[in-house]
């Protein structure tokens, strides 16, 4: 599977944003799909996942609440709304792809990435 993120850009604290991450290929739904993002000088972090049917979200404590993880699969689409964002939230934002069943949110466990979208929170 092949993945493209997008949606990123400059907002405000308190602002939105709504990323998305298209795939290729039609066997989409058979794929756990999460997103991660990287600050500068920092480990990448895991953010929020979603199940295979959409039916069981996952968030980072520093998230829960203000980011929402959703799937389309029908249009092999995962989005990621992001409201209340704070500077804290800037950083390259990338979604991944896996087809284990592993509850391991460990980005090393997940075979295929997007290339990545920026999302800058000025204060």
């Amino acid at each position: 599977v092949q993945l493209q993120a997008s949606g990123g850009g400059l907002v405000e604290a308190g602002g939105s944003l709504r990323l998305s991450c298209a795939a290729s290929g039609h066997t989409f739904s058979t794929y756990r799909v999460a997103w991660f993002r990287q600050a500068p000088g920092k480990e990448r972090e895991f953010v929020a996942a979603v199940t295979r049917s959409g039916g069981r979200q996952y968030y980072a404590d520093s998230v829960k609440g203000r980011f929402t993880i959703s799937r389309d699969n029908a249009k092999h689409t995962v989005y990621l709304q992001m409201n209340s964002l704070k500077p804290e939230d800037t950083a390259v934002y990338y979604c991944a792809a896996d087809r284990s069943y592993s509850d391991s949110y460990d980005p090393h466990e997940y075979d295929y990435w997007g290339q990545g979208t920026e999302v800058t929170v000025s204060s």
